[in-house]
């Protein structure tokens, strides 16, 4: 494929230009990145102006560029359950995530497994949660290192054997040392460039391709005409229903207990900063909802490609100028770049706090666990590559379901334990284990090709999300098992924290 020369300078003078902010971001807001509390949580000083670039940035990345319209253009309506699920997880997030931010700025809790460990006393619980963790972080970062492959695909940056990977090689060590440099102070900057990219991409996508196509009547009729032969339709069919909405009530709970989400919001000022941006952040989904008509389009435009992550690189391609496709390209790569950062740190705090710390060096010095913290997160983002080049990717999406199956397991030790301690240790323990199990197992059978499993109930076959299900039975082990492990009066540790730990106190606002 010949280089598309005028594409890729404007690509990458803008990825140059993020990657730029990127590197000296760590003298913003300066702090001693020797501490994993500076490196990994940015001193937790994100006002609401910042957290809202940063969780947007974590939240909305080359999963809504790349995933969600290839999606669409493979299956049709059944792609749009990203749009609900977007809109669900804002009250969940209210909720749920500003009553973390007060334990965890109370007890110096910097991952979600220092949570479980303080609530239950828990070594065992803890490490089940940091690992899982880790696990489901690695194919999320995998996805957006799938969005940068596919736009230097696209550009005609490619080949054969070892130079095919060699771009995906490339941005993995931009992103390792971006982020070993500055820490998370990086893609929260950096997350500025990234959203004034990607609004404008989406502006004129919406407006420009559309008028190009003959109008959204137009693009719905060929898109109607077109999806029954690929097996999909315009219109959910009423025997998905359930599919889709496990989908989309599976997601939104997964996507909040993500390390990454937990890490941005723990990165939050106060508590109220949380609860103003879970207002705010619903914006992004009317961009989302957009987004997704770029599947339509590209069936429009006549788009044909057995890869579906290259469907709208090749529709902006071939609809827009050169050089607009090739800020559109910035924007999809600095928009897998940004959450890719945020992940690796998010998962390698876990590492560090809760199993480094906690099993092997217990007197670690601060500066020791910020130096593993980093080192982690390259190692990390190794793993993410060997997810992309191990897994066959049918759809790309289905990385992200895929560590979203293991991290729902989490939520009971997670959100239940922020309003109750009714459930024993060793059960919760035991749940997670069972549904990890179960989850996986639903995975191997599709042979990860999809997420979606029928589960038989009896003579009725319910076809839904594997994580789901898999986090339904959780639930079941966890409960039946606290009655009888509270019955056999077993020890269910001690609780260092107080019920004023989880209140969310007034403080004064910032950006």
């Amino acid at each position: 494929m010949t280089i598309n020369w005028t594409a890729f300078v404007v690509f990458l003078l803008l990825f140059l230009l993020a990657t730029v902010v990127g590197f000296g971001s760590g003298r913003w807001r300066r702090g001693d990145l020797n501490l994993l509390d500076e490196w990994g949580l940015g001193g937790r000083r994100f006002g609401t102006l910042i957290t809202w670039f940063l969780l947007g940035g974590d939240l909305y990345t080359a999963y809504t560029f790349i995933a969600v319209p290839a999606l669409v253009f493979g299956a049709g309506a059944m792609g749009f359950f990203a749009v609900p699920y977007t809109i669900v997880v804002f009250p969940i997030m209210y909720l749920v995530m500003p009553r973390l931010w007060a334990v965890s700025k109370k007890n110096n809790y910097v991952t979600p497994a220092d949570f479980v460990r303080g609530r239950y006393q828990s070594r065992g619980l803890a490490l089940a949660v940091a690992v899982t963790g880790i696990l489901a972080t690695m194919p999320y970062i995998a996805l957006q290192l799938v969005g940068i492959q596919a736009v230097l695909t696209v550009m005609g940056i490619s080949g054969t054997g070892i130079l095919h990977d060699l771009p995906l090689i490339i941005a993995f060590a931009v992103l390792a040392i971006y982020t070993y440099v500055s820490g998370l102070r990086a893609p929260a900057l950096t997350a500025i460039v990234k959203d004034l990219l990607v609004y404008i991409t989406i502006i004129v996508a919406i407006f420009f391709i559309s008028s190009k196509l003959g109008g959204f009547g137009h693009i719905f009729a060929v898109a109607n005409a077109t999806l029954p032969a690929k097996k999909g339709a315009l219109i959910l069919s009423p025997k998905l229903d359930l599919a889709f909405a496990t989908l989309a009530v599976g997601s939104a709970f997964a996507l909040l207990l993500y390390p990454h989400v937990v890490t941005g919001t723990l990165a939050a000022k106060s508590g109220r900063t949380v609860q103003r941006n879970a207002a705010l952040l619903p914006l992004y989904s009317i961009a989302l909802a957009f987004i997704a008509l770029l599947g339509y389009m590209a069936i429009a435009a006549g788009i044909h490609t057995k890869v579906t992550s290259l469907v709208v690189p090749l529709l902006f391609l071939k609809e827009f100028p050169a050089w607009f496709a090739g800020f559109a390209f910035a924007a999809i790569a600095i928009g897998a770049l940004v959450p890719a950062s945020i992940m690796s740190i998010a998962a390698a705090n876990l590492f560090t706090r809760n199993i480094y710390k906690e099993y092997f060096d217990k007197n670690c010095t601060p500066k020791q666990e910020s130096n593993v913290a980093k080192i982690v997160s390259l190692v990390v983002k190794a793993g993410a590559v060997v997810f992309v080049l191990a897994l066959p990717l049918t759809y790309a999406i289905n990385l992200q379901l895929l560590g979203g199956l293991w991290i729902l397991q989490t939520m009971p030790s997670i959100m239940f334990a922020l309003y109750t301690r009714w459930f024993h240790r060793t059960a919760l323990l035991i749940g997670w284990l069972v549904g990890m199990v179960l989850g996986t197992g639903m995975a191997v059978a599709e042979h990860f090709k999809s997420s979606l499993y029928p589960f038989h109930l009896g003579a009725t076959v319910l076809l839904g999300y594997a994580g789901v299900w898999a986090v339904v039975i959780n639930i079941l082990v966890a409960v039946v098992l606290t009655w009888v492990f509270n019955a056999m009066k077993l020890s269910n540790g001690e609780d260092e924290t107080t019920q004023s730990d989880y209140q969310v106190r007034r403080e004064a606002s910032g950006s």
